[in-house]
């Protein structure tokens, strides 16, 4: 009996050191306290009317104002009419001078240039990327978006390389540019799209600037790791040597963030080519005008002539970037002017032959066919097929059974209900900052008047994160304990993750239809790429004496799987869900051009109507909504380093 009265107070210092118990029980006196007194004073549960800002008046005023200046004012005619101009002289320059060096002379230079960067292999995938382009019937598209890319991603590395310099070598600036960046890169494309074609009206400029917002981020961020991450011996032996600041920026730091600076570029190429479709809605033209267009008609066809140039530049300026900053590939030793020269003799050479032209015999007609197949799945697998039932059934049952009563069960409980739980979730899961940010955004969409629609919008992000991660760690599993199954799925992964968003909207439109269920089924589609990669990284990097140890000590694969390597590769699960709902909230935005309603349907509207109340409202609900599931998914460093 003694026994058990001493021990008992030992027990309780133990308990008190358990973190996560202590706040449970935090949260349960807390909840004790707030709840009772929360259903007194707001019993009907719905966000209160007097907590609610309505931004509607001074929104339409910005916009009235700069509708009746953008032809008047100085600040239109002599800065950002400047910056239109030279947006669209240097576009329509880098295209001329596409069209003037003919499609042999593209093609050699995209040749030559990889095969100087990363050696013959990459040099015949590109020439024959290129050729597959103009095979398709897509070569003037293609060059349009080609020149629209270069000007754009220039841009956006001279944006980004000057952010990330100042973040990288001052703390304060990092510190106020983090929030900035952060804004940039949740806030969907659609709602800046809007205040874009304000200022700039519809066309090039306006889809060049957009995408200039939407692709510098990356460049910004990973350039500031690059100057942070330097090695700190050898840029105090370059400093012992009497280097001033610049003389060790320019010898010692940006030499050393060089895999840092191309991967930035690698990361900047790919959101701009995967924007380039998104604008094509404010004038962009090129191939995404094309797979706009297609996805207006439903013509899977069409969408995908134009799609296969597009997935095919990703795929080419991909290898080409990684393979620069990676440093591998059997480079030659011929130096750049060699490269050039022998690009332009190619080039002068097809144009002396009258070859500046693609042929128009040498191209096919795949629309056709492709909608064949599409029309024989719709009549077959849309609807009627026995047992199973078809797509159509598929979408209805998910969306009757998941979908509506995940929207009704958040939208039917009190609103102070839902920031408890956004509380709890995140004060679990990181500090009680992380808990604070969390709630302040997720209030922010209350007062913003959106409480609704952002509840409809979070249950599709909820569902389409759910299937993602069953599919994405299944299918991640197995792809770190198969060489074989990894090998195979690599191309897989490619094309879909290189794949831009619109494409993804028009084979899951013609088969499950319009509605909520098509535009979880695209984000799906869109995510699981990036989840199989992490989750199968994660596992790969289990350091191998733990595995070894397991073994030894007789576990069966399946218990060193649940027991070792999945505990020790946490963290990099933890990454696989944060970047599964960043990239299910970008592609369920699109769906409302789909019939997913709530947020990205006000956004689009707001688009299309030139009402930039509704999508500029819309537009930060969403940063809000992004912003609190970053925090509830993401543990903070030192958090992850204890559970870890």
């Amino acid at each position: 009996m003694a026994t058990v009265t001493t021990s008992a107070p030992r027990a309780v210092p133990a308990l008190l050191k358990n973190r996560v118990l202590v706040k449970l029980a935090l949260l349960a006196l807390a909840a004790a306290v707030l709840v009772p007194l929360a259903d007194a004073r707001w019993a009907s549960g719905s966000w209160p009317d007097a907590l609610t800002v309505d931004l509607t008046q001074p929104l339409t005023g910005v916009s009235d104002w700069i509708i009746d200046n953008r032809d008047s004012h100085p600040l239109f005619l002599y800065f950002f009419g400047h910056v239109s101009n030279a947006v669209v002289l240097s576009v329509r320059a880098v295209y001329l001078g596409l069209l003037a060096i003919g499609w042999v002379g593209v093609t050699a230079l995209g040749a030559f240039l990889a095969w100087r960067v990363a050696g013959v292999r990459l040099a015949l995938g590109t020439a024959a990327a290129f050729l597959a382009c103009g095979l398709l019937g897509m070569w003037v598209p293609t060059m349009q978006t080609l020149a629209l890319m270069v000007v754009a991603v220039l841009a956006s590395v001279v944006v980004g390389a000057l952010l990330g310099l100042a973040a990288g070598l001052s703390d304060r600036m990092d510190r106020a540019l983090r929030p900035l960046l952060d804004t940039m890169q949740v806030l969907p494309a659609f709602a800046y799209l809007l205040p874009v074609v304000l200022v700039f009206g519809i066309g090039v400029p306006a889809a060049v600037l957009a995408t200039v917002v939407y692709a510098a981020p990356p460049m910004a961020r990973l350039t500031a790791l690059g100057l942070r991450g330097a090695d700190k011996g050898v840029l105090e032996a370059v400093e012992s040597l009497g280097a001033t600041s610049r003389q060790r920026l320019l010898t010692a730091r940006i030499p050393l963030a060089r895999k840092e600076l191309l991967l930035g570029l690698n990361q900047t190429i790919m959101m701009a080519l995967s924007m380039a479709v998104i604008a094509s809605v404010i004038g962009a033209g090129g191939l995404g005008d094309r797979v706009y267009q297609a996805l207006a008609s439903v013509d899977v066809g069409a969408a995908l002539a134009a799609g296969i140039p597009i997935v095919l530049l990703a795929v080419v300026l991909d290898r080409v970037t990684a393979a620069a900053g990676s440093g591998t590939g059997e480079r030659p030793r011929a130096g750049w002017p060699y490269v050039l020269t022998g690009a332009v003799a190619v080039a002068v050479a097809a144009r002396l032959l009258g070859r500046a032209d693609w042929p128009e015999a040498w191209t096919m007609n795949i629309a056709e066919p492709v909608n064949r197949a599409v029309d024989w799945m719709t009549a077959h697998l849309y609807s009627g097929v026995p047992v199973i039932g078809g797509t159509a059934d598929w979408a209805g049952h998910f969306t009757t059974w998941v979908l509506d009563p995940l929207r009704d069960g958040l939208q039917g409980l009190p609103w102070w209900s839902v920031l408890l739980v956004v509380a709890a979730l995140a004060w679990l899961i990181g500090t009680w900052r992380t808990a604070l940010t969390a709630v302040l955004a997720m209030a922010a969409i209350g007062v913003l008047g959106v409480w609704e629609p952002s509840l409809d919008t979070l249950s599709q992000v909820l569902a389409a994160v759910a299937v993602t991660l069953v599919l994405g760690f299944a299918t991640g599993i197995a792809a770190a304990r198969s060489e074989r199954f990894e090998r195979a799925l690599r191309p897989v992964l490619d094309v879909f993750q290189t794949m831009p968003q619109f494409v993804y909207l028009i084979p899951v439109v013609a088969l499950f239809g319009v509605g909520r269920a098509p535009a979880v089924a695209a984000a799906v589609v869109y995510a699981l790429p990036a989840v199989v990669r992490i989750t199968a990284q994660g596992l790969r990097q289990v350091d191998p004496a733990a595995l070894e140890s397991a073994r030894s000590l007789g576990a069966t694969s399946g218990q060193q799987l649940r027991q070792v390597q999945l505990p020790l590769a946490r963290p990099a699960l933890l990454l696989a869900l944060n970047q599964g709902v960043v990239l299910v909230l970008a592609v369920v935005i699109i769906g409302g051009l789909v019939g997913g309603g709530a947020l990205g349907y006000d956004v689009v509207f707001g688009l299309a109507q030139g009402d930039l109340a509704t999508g500029l409202v819309a537009g930060g609900a969403i940063v809000c909504l992004g912003l609190m599931l970053d925090r509830v998914t993401q543990p903070t460093e030192r958090r992850a380093k204890k559970g870890a």
